[in-house]
């Protein structure tokens, strides 16, 4: 399934989805900055005009600041997913609220994504007081090897104005999202679709 059940987004309301009435398209990467990809994102981004966010883990950003710098300097936004990629399910309220802390030290946003997509209601009230989170209306599946390619370019035909699209930044994907990311942007681009960076 590409798109989140429509009750799963209404129980879940206080966080962003989509933008309505937008006849742009924000694509976001999770997970990185990583030596092995990120740099190749960037250049098709820069080679295709495309702005997007990046949701970085806090560890990759400490490791990585230099990396981290050039998401910045080619005018994309950066966003807090958390220090160590914690499932906000299997992680105690206290413990996952001072990932997010520990990760806004090295990423300076307030924009955040729980990994996994997982945040119980619980953990989600205080990170509201600083962060919009922002969920997805279109995610890829380049992380899970069982879905075809084709399949997911198909998927992509799906793409309408206001999406929010995930796909990711990190090594297990890398060959898959090479192949995707293009063909993605030129799919939104023959739609008369623009992209954008997110904002709060």
């Amino acid at each position: 399934m590409v798109r989140p059940n429509g009750l799963v987004r209404w129980i879940f309301r206080k966080r962003l989805w989509r933008v309505r009435d937008s006849q742009e398209v924000f694509l976001t990467f999770d997970d990185g900055p990583t030596p092995a990809l990120t740099r190749k994102l960037l250049s098709v981004l820069k080679r295709e005009n495309v702005r997007a966010t990046f949701f970085c883990v806090g560890e990759n950003a400490r490791v990585y600041p230099e990396i981290l710098q050039e998401i910045a300097d080619h005018g994309h936004r950066l966003g807090n997913h958390t220090m160590r990629h914690e499932k906000g399910s299997k992680t105690t309220r206290e413990d996952y609220l001072k990932s997010v802390e520990e990760a806004a030290e090295f990423i300076d946003s307030d924009l955040f994504r729980p990994p996994y997509g997982r945040l119980p209601v619980n953990h989600s009230r205080p990170i509201r007081k600083k962060y919009t989170i922002v969920m997805w209306s279109w995610l890829s599946y380049d992380f899970d090897p069982d879905v075809p390619l084709q399949t997911i370019k198909t998927r992509a035909q799906s793409i309408r104005g206001g999406d929010i699209l995930v796909l990711h930044d990190n090594e297990k994907v890398g060959d898959r999202v090479m192949d995707l990311l293009p063909e993605i942007i030129q799919i939104v681009k023959g739609k008369g679709l623009k992209f954008a960076t997110l904002s709060a």
